[in-house]
């Protein structure tokens, strides 16, 4: 059942094959007999699925309107909210804060009969690129226990790659759901900015933050983006767009598609990365698509402009976790003053500690023209570069990250870390819909990405050409031998 699509998981179960709880039961069980190796989850929801796979069965043989995600184990990123759930954001401030709420997206999935299983684990807070600034726990690469599985969003990541679930949903600030699809070798869609409601994602970035689809191939994300694509009046940055018919105008051909590949501001890609990202323009051409010449030099500022947007939109978005309305209250306190320190300072991780200084140092009085402005301006600037290069082409392609999943704890340097996103960034930034697909593997097995970049909100027509790269790529994905373990359900 594992190395089944959700859509093939799905019409399995509309003809009668299997069960909906026969569905859940098998990938609960499954992720409770290896995840313990990976890290993926945080909290399974058991009972809960359970329950809403038995009243699925029964909606089924009552003859009712099946939803588009009906029998679908689908795992969330701890940032995005369930009633009644725990959601911790990965960090130690917010392991007792029980969410009145749910999401826009769940009350989306949960109306198309999708099943939420659990909430994975994830960088604190989404400020991180490996994972590893998780407070709660470690999560590993199912390519390689060693390796890092990519973040923010590595847990989803990790666990679309073990087949814990075949559709995950994560958060991408700045790259937190490409850069764990390229590390772990699955797909993983970030959305045009407002595309998908935001309301119910805890925020880091807010002009940023857009929250993704994981899933093993570009079929799957389609399904979600055609349940999850729409307009909700509870977030004021959502895009007044009806919801697209994405499956239907999947097609066989990129024949005559221009992309753009910025070759310039690439030159410094090197190794193994490079090799790969040149072989998979070879194969673009081979399907038909005309390779043209972009300039998207600025984007060697966008680390840089990210950096400081990011903290200084996370340092105001940041400020209510203070102990009393949100989060542990530090034991030690005895004054207000004392609980606002004591328990910034016993809750926060030192990742975010350091862009919280980071982002109010740039919005002080004397900082805030030197560097918030100049960076709002150098991000105009870079939404203009997209803009011309898109008068010339009609996606643009480029790796997911210069570098494949490293070992856990090998980097020390903040820079390395920060540079992972350099390739992703600047979609952010322009407010721009991308997706990483697998295209390969180095020679000791790290799985890599390629990256498609679109206009705003030309979804349809960037996951159809991911489609056809997908099928037509002479890559041939494997499964991670931890995912192909057998086990007794």
């Amino acid at each position: 059942m594992y190395k089944l699509s959700a859509i093939e998981l799905r019409d399995q179960f509309f003809r009668g094959d299997v069960k909906a709880v026969d569905i859940i039961d098998y990938y609960l069980k499954r992720i409770n007999a290896l995840d313990k190796d990976v890290g993926a989850f945080l909290n399974l929801f058991h009972d809960q699925a359970l329950k809403q796979a038995e009243a699925l069965d029964k909606k089924k043989a009552s003859g009712a309107r099946l939803g588009k995600l009906a029998g679908i184990p689908i795992a969330l990123k701890d940032n995005i909210l369930v009633k009644d759930e725990i959601a911790t954001c990965g960090s130690k401030f917010l392991t007792n804060f029980r969410s009145p709420y749910n999401a826009s997206i769940v009350e989306m999935v949960l109306e198309e009969d999708g099943i939420i299983i659990g909430k994975t684990n994830m960088d604190e807070f989404a400020m991180g690129s490996s994972t590893e600034n998780s407070a709660l726990q470690k999560t590993r690469n199912p390519w390689n226990l060693k390796w890092v599985p990519g973040g923010s969003s590595g847990g989803s990541g990790a666990a679309v790659a073990a087949r814990f679930a075949p559709i995950a949903l994560g958060s991408d600030t700045g790259g937190s759901v490409r850069l764990p699809a390229a590390f772990c070798g699955v797909v993983g869609y970030k959305p045009t900015y407002g595309r998908v409601s935001r309301y119910g994602l805890v925020a880091y970035g807010s002009s940023m933050d857009q929250i993704g689809i994981l899933a093993t191939n570009t079929a799957d994300v389609a399904l979600m983006m055609e349940v999850i694509g729409r307009h909700c009046p509870k977030d004021s940055t959502s895009l007044h767009e009806e919801c697209q018919d994405f499956l239907t105008h999947f097609k066989d051909s990129i024949k005559g598609m221009k992309l753009g590949v910025p070759w310039k501001f690439l030159e410094d890609l090197t190794d193994e990365p490079k090799s790969n990202f040149l072989n998979s323009i070879e194969i673009l051409k081979m399907l038909g698509a005309e390779i043209v010449e972009i300039d998207l030099g600025i984007l060697k500022y966008s680390v840089a402009v990210y950096n400081i947007l990011a903290s200084a939109e996370a340092s105001s978005n940041l400020a209510r976790f203070d102990g009393i309305r949100y989060g542990q209250r530090s034991e030690r306190a005895k004054t207000l003053d004392e609980i606002y320190d004591f328990s910034k300072e016993e809750g926060f991780g030192p990742e975010v500690k350091r862009r919280i200084m980071l982002g109010t140092y740039v919005l002080s009085a004397g900082n805030r023209d030197a560097y918030y402005k100049k960076g709002q301006k150098v991000r105009t600037l870079i939404s203009r570069a997209y803009k011309e290069a898109f008068s010339k082409c009609d996606l643009i392609a480029m790796p997911v990250s210069p570098f494949a999943a490293f070992e856990i704890g090998a980097v020390k340097g903040r820079l390395q870390i920060y540079m992972e996103d350099i390739y992703t960034i600047g979609v952010n930034l322009a407010g721009l819909p991308a997706v990483s697909i697998p295209n390969g593997l180095t020679k000791d097995g790290k799985p890599l990405g390629l990256q498609l970049i679109g206009p705003q909100k030309h979804d349809r027509n960037l996951l159809v050409a991911a489609n056809v790269i997908e099928k037509g790529h002479t890559f041939k994905r494997a499964i991670p031998t931890l995912a192909d373990k057998q086990f007794s359900p």
